[in-house]
């Protein structure tokens, strides 16, 4: 699966700032000079629980993760991969522990086979999370008419009232010069939301969204967009545009503001409008099955969680 979240610009960035008690365990497959396959790995220290290889970009921040393979050559990167990590590992693993693979991964089926296969070994795979997606019409007419008509009617009439009980203005960030002070704009709001996301955002993934948010501009990835109501900061989206789709990162609204006003509802609908119009292919929530999602006509893809322990 190509994403953003095995790049090396985003993994680089999430091993900088939150894999510092980690120790890096990178696997390569090589056919002569040529790199076919990629493992990146981490182990972190043996006291904090059974010698696990993980991949890089963890469990909180990067939803999709794998291994790197080339196409048509993933069964001789998978059977090379298995061979080493068994066999010539020089680190003592006790477990392999996968998390967020795709659905359409071919590590969920071609790795675990091979691990299936190997005596001493178990090999364990369950639903991790779902990733409600929108597959995107041409038209936000014809999008509209994929809702149900209650949520359609609710959608139209959420936009209506925010345009009549205010001045709406929103907006895409585009000047680089401006992504720092935005993004503290953005992780205030982020804080606002709810004491879950003020205790996940502490100060180092303060430090991580503040370095991804610059990173991912710098590449022409990041979509941090706000919703301002009498030109007041009510709400953010800090979305990516890659290979075609538009991911949901995070969000953040003050509910102290216009309560009635449903901001983010309506600063999603005109995220999701606009790439419509910029002709994007999906509309990706990533993971979590909250509601809204479906509401706004996401529908569920698997992420899995492997774990081969010997």
């Amino acid at each position: 699966m190509d994403t953003i979240f095995l790049t090396w610009q985003w993994q680089k960035t999430w091993w900088e700032f939150l894999g510092q008690e980690a120790q890096l365990y990178i696997v390569t497959v090589r056919e002569g000079e040529k790199l076919i396959g990629l493992a990146p790995l981490y182990a972190l220290p043996s006291n904090k629980g059974p010698k696990a290889l993980r991949l890089i970009g963890g469990v909180e921040v990067s939803d999709y993760l794998d291994l790197i393979v080339g196409s048509g050559r993933e069964e001789t990167v998978y059977r090379a991969l298995w061979e080493f990590l068994i066999q010539k590992c020089d680190y003592p693993w006790e477990i392999i522990d996968l998390h967020n693979l795709p659905a359409t991964s071919l590590t969920r089926t071609s790795l675990s086979i091979l691990a299936r296969k190997t005596k001493g070994v178990q090999v364990a795979m369950e639903v991790e999370d779902v990733c409600p997606v929108i597959n995107l019409p041409s038209s936000w007419e014809e999008y509209l008419s994929l809702l149900s008509r209650k949520q359609r009617h609710e959608l139209r009439r959420k936009i209506r009232k925010a345009n009549r009980e205010a001045t709406v203005r929103w907006y895409y960030v585009q000047d680089e010069k401006s992504v720092q002070t935005e993004m503290k704009d953005f992780v205030e709001l982020h804080r606002r939301s709810s004491g879950q996301k003020t205790d996940f955002m502490d100060q180092r993934m303060h430090n991580f969204f503040q370095a991804m948010a610059r990173v991912t501009f710098q590449q022409g990835w990041s979509r941090l967009s706000f919703l301002l109501l009498d030109e007041i900061k009510t709400a953010a989206m800090l979305c990516f545009d890659y290979n075609n789709s538009i991911l949901v990162y995070n969000s953040g609204y003050n509910p102290q503001l216009y309560p009635s006003l449903s901001t983010g509802t309506v600063l999603l609908a005109y995220c999701i409008q606009d790439a419509i119009h910029k002709g994007r292919r999906t509309f990706d929530f990533l993971r979590g099955g909250e509601e809204y999602k479906y509401r706004l006509g996401g529908q569920d893809t698997k992420v899995y969680h492997l774990t081969i322990s010997r």
